[in-house]
Formats: structure tokens, sequence, C-alpha cells
């Protein structure tokens, strides 16, 4: 049995000389060899990684002026309710919404035929004033002639003269009443007092009327006004009596310049906001009732930093931007306070000095340490 056992192993040379003989020992060198050599080679290029390329800016102080644009629209700034001094039925109505009128022209007329009625009776009775005042004349003539010639009393003089009296009283009352009468008569007519446009109407043809009651609504020529709504805190910031910039919303080109006219003193309780009219001195033709405008107030300067959005990136969930290292061009991301978002532009208020250069393009592949090349540096 043990020399079984002892012949059955084989020497260490012949272990050897059998793997040595092995056909798949060669083929695992050489690929443990590849590997090795991949790792250096990967090692090595991260070593001699090339700078980014990257165009950047330097920080430098610059006068900025937030400005503030709202949209609003153009509104007459005298608007006038016309209605008639009696009423009666519309028998005729000449203008319609959006119509323009002149001063005097006859909007509507009510069927008169009252009013006449009315005046034809103080006609009558101004007559009847008027005779009974001849007659009490000629009466107070006689008892003067009477009374020179000792042939009637004082009294009947008397009387003749209170009577007379009475009668031109009676003459001037009915004439009063014959003039009212006329004047209401003209009343039913409705006219424009002042040139304007029809901005609307409460009635319709054949509809009776009370006096007093709105007809139509006129927004008289001249200035006009821009009426905005504007947040409270937005009016509390606005210096005052700014100068606004009127920009007709459909055709930029057509521009005024308007003055703070009104500030409501009320809060709108829907909306949270107040209620600004800006006067629209010599209101160009261009900007007519209704139209859509923009109005923009620009505030004092003050002295800050501009820099182009694209340079705006975040650190820990922080605004910041890359700086870079003028002697190393290496890279690092710097917090910043920002004061305020404008077109394109980022305004920082704290957080660099002037001279620093700053990252505006090619942002996105940096990391901390980077080393970058400078393109299109703007000093």
């Amino acid at each position: 049995m043990s020399r079984n056992a002892t012949s059955s192993v084989s020497p260490p040379s012949v272990r050897i000389a059998s793997l040595l003989s092995f056909p798949i020992a060669p083929a695992m060198c050489v690929c443990a060899a590849a590997l090795l050599l991949a790792g250096c080679q990967k090692q090595e290029a991260a070593d001699k990684k090339l700078p980014i390329m990257v165009r950047t800016e330097t920080v430098a102080m610059a006068d900025y002026a937030p400005r503030t644009s709202l949209t609003g629209v153009i509104a007459a700034r005298t608007l006038n309710n016309l209605s008639f001094r009696v009423g009666g039925r519309i028998a005729e109505r000449l203008v319609d919404v959006g119509q323009h009128v002149d001063q005097g022209a006859v909007l509507a007329r009510i069927d008169p035929q009252e009013q006449q009625s009315d005046l034809r009776s103080a006609q009558a009775d101004l007559d009847a004033a008027q005779a009974q005042l001849t007659q009490s004349a000629a009466a107070f003539e006689r008892q003067k002639t009477l009374l020179a010639q000792g042939f009637t009393t004082r009294r009947d003089y008397d009387a003749a003269d209170q009577a007379l009296k009475v009668a031109q009283g009676s003459v001037d009352a009915a004439k009063s009443a014959f003039a009212n009468a006329q004047q209401n008569l003209s009343f039913t007519e409705l006219k424009a007092g002042a040139p304007g446009v029809i901005t609307a109407r409460q009635v319709e043809t054949g509809q009776v009327v009370q006096a007093a009651q709105t007809v139509f609504t006129v927004a008289e020529d001249g200035d006009r006004d821009a009426v905005f709504n504007v947040q409270e805190t937005l009016v509390a910031r606005t210096p005052a009596s700014p100068a606004v910039t009127i920009t007709l919303l459909s055709d930029p080109q057509v521009r005024a310049t308007g003055k703070v006219r009104e500030i409501s003193p009320v809060v709108d309780q829907a909306s949270g906001s107040i209620r600004v009219k800006v006067g629209i001195a010599d209101t160009p033709a261009g900007m007519p009732l209704g139209a859509a405008v923009i109005g923009s107030v620009s505030a004092k300067p003050a002295k800050a930093i501009l820099l182009p959005w694209q340079a705006l990136t975040s650190s820990a969930g922080k605004p910041a931007v890359w700086t870079v290292d003028p002697s190393t061009k290496a890279v690092a991301t710097t917090p910043v306070e920002v004061r305020a978002f404008d077109s394109g532009t980022v305004v920082i208020a704290s957080g660099l000095n002037e001279g620093q250069s700053v990252v505006t393009a090619g942002g996105q592949l940096l990391s901390p340490g980077q080393t970058v090349e400078i393109s299109g540096a703007s000093q």
C-alpha cells in the first residue's frame, strides 16, 4: 500500500514541466499584461487632461437702474354721463358707441308732445295776463286823470294802481312760465356738451327714461390717461413723480412720456393692487381709447456688477460663479448674492471684487480645480 501511494505523487520537476506545457498559460499572461498596460495609459491620460476652452469676463462696477414695466390701457381723462333733463319716451337715437361727436351735436330726442302742450298752455296764460295788464293800465290812467280834475276819490285811484301792479306781476309770472316751457321743450333734445367719443349707451328707441337717467357716456377729446393696476409694494418703492415712458404694445415705435397724475388711496380687494393714472400730454394719435400700452419707470441708478445670466451656477444649492485664478488658470466656485434678474443679465450685489475673471461661457463642463484656456476674454 505505501509503495503504491508513494508512486502516485509526481516530483516537482514533473509538475512544473506539465504547467509550462499547458496551452492556456501564455494567453493568460498576455491578458494580464494588457490590462496592466491599459490602466497605466488611463492614469497617464488623466494626468495629461487637456484644459477646457471657456470665455471669461473681467468683473467691473457699472451703473444699474432697475426698470419696472407694466401693462395698462389708454383711458379718457374726462368721462361725461349725459342724460335728459326731462322724462319721456325715446323717439329717436342718432348716435352709437364708438362714434365721434362734435360739441352741440344732437344725440337723441324724446317725444316732445307733453312739453309742446305745456308751452301752448304757458303761451295762453301769458296772453291773458298781458290783456289784463292792458285793461288795468287803461283804468289806472283814467283814474289818474279824474283824480287830477277832482272827479274821483283817492280810494278809487289807489285801487286802480293796485290792480295795475297785480296785472304787471301776473304778466311777469306768465313770461317766466313760458320761458320754462320753452326750455323744457329744448330739453327734449340731448346734445353733446363737448367733442368726444361715445363710449357707452344705456337706452334704445321707444324706451321711457326718467330725468337725470344716464343715456350716453362720452369720453371728451384732449389729453388721455394711461391706467395701470400696480402692486402696493411697487408703489411704495417708486420715487415721487417719476417720468413714465408709455409705449404702444402693438407698435413700439409709438411712444410718449407721462407723469403720475393720480394714485388711488384704496387697495383693490380682489387683486391687491392700486390704480395709478399717468397723464399723457399731447397724446399721440396712434394711442386711441382702450389701446394696450406698456409703462416703464426707471429707479435711481446705483453701482452694481452686471454679468450675463450664463455666468450663474450653483454651489451647495446657492448662487455662485466660476472664477479663474490668473496665475494657474484653475477655476473655483465663488458664492455670490444676487440683487436682481434682468433681461439676459444677472445683477450681483456681493461676493465678487473688481478685476476678478468670471467664466461666462463653457462653465457646464467645469469642476473645481480644472484648468481652462481663455478665449475671447473681454476687458
